[in-house]
């Protein structure tokens, strides 16, 4: 009977202190999270239909959905149901260093996993794939890169999209003036003015920044990608416990369908603020990802 009793009373101590030794055991992002009761996410102001501000400073878009379900997982984890979550809007150039600096603990919008940007940060699982391509007014007569030789280009500042256009107007001898600006509208704004005759940028924000104009009809994606890219959720690097977590999230979104419901969403329905579909069909690579998740760089 007295073992019985010391048993119990064991099975009691450990049930009582096993929360406390899973609260010890937190480390990096989670260990913040959970101390502070708070986290602080990313988005972007001009990256429709990936991440874009509305107005009222509210954000929205298909990876900002996508972060939004990955904090409840979070919260559901840690126990933290009335988690203060704050949002910062960030530009291109200065992503990484928000994270590395700790300003941001997450982020989902529409930055490139690369190797070159591995050695800063970590990336979740991908949540997209795209290629760099060209948007032009209709009536241009452009339809590849070489057909704008000596002409005005657009793109954004801090972007793969930025080194890829200087790459090609070396190799290609094309003579571009480079236009490279903070956010993806202003580039769009230098076409749509006639400051510029492309924008160069990946493929769906070019439909996302069509979809978002006043005459989306006056406008056409065109051009040979450049290049094939994976978007993956941003975060501190060296970092596995809050890695597995994001991963496993963004995972069971795919694998349950729930993915698949968000691109239909974003990119083949009208979308805010004006209602315009952008009509992008899902790729292969799309539906690939979706079907065997994974982190890798493309």
């Amino acid at each position: 009977m007295k073992i019985f009793k010391l048993v119990s009373a064991l099975c009691i101590i450990g049930s009582i202190a096993a929360p406390a030794a899973q609260a010890q055991e937190l480390t990096g992002t989670l260990k913040k999270i959970k101390e502070s009761g708070a986290i602080t996410l990313g988005a972007r102001e001009s990256a429709a239909p990936f991440s874009y501000a509305l107005e009222g400073n509210v954000f929205t878009g298909y990876s900002y959905e996508i972060m939004l379900k990955v904090v409840d997982r979070i919260k559901s984890e840690l126990k933290l149901p009335q988690l203060k979550v704050s949002v910062i809007p960030f530009a291109a150039q200065n992503r990484i260093p928000l994270m590395v600096n700790g300003t941001l603990d997450f982020e989902c919008t529409s930055t490139t996993n690369n190797l070159e940007r591995q050695q800063q940060v970590a990336f979740s699982n991908s949540i997209f794939v795209i290629g760099s391509r060209l948007i032009v007014a209709k009536d241009s007569g452009i339809k590849d890169f070489e057909e704008l030789k000596g002409k005005t280009v657009a793109t954004t500042s801090g972007t793969t999209s930025e080194r890829l256009l200087n790459k090609v107007n070396e190799t290609k001898g094309l003579g571009l003036n480079v236009i490279a600006v903070r956010e993806n509208g202003q580039a769009f704004l230098a076409v749509e003015s006639g400051r510029a005759a492309a924008f160069m940028m990946d493929d769906a924000i070019l439909y996302g920044e069509r979809a978002k104009s006043k005459s989306p009809e006056k406008w056409t994606v065109v051009g040979t990608p450049q290049s094939r890219e994976a978007y993956g959720c941003m975060m501190r690097k060296d970092d596995a416990p809050f890695k597995k977590l994001v991963d496993s999230a963004l995972a069971d979104m795919m694998k349950s369908g729930e993915m698949t419901k968000l691109y239909h969403k974003w990119f083949e329905q009208p979308i805010p603020p004006r209602q315009n579909t952008l009509a992008f069909p899902m790729s292969d690579d799309v539906r690939q990802l979706y079907a065997s998740p994974n982190d890798k760089a493309l």
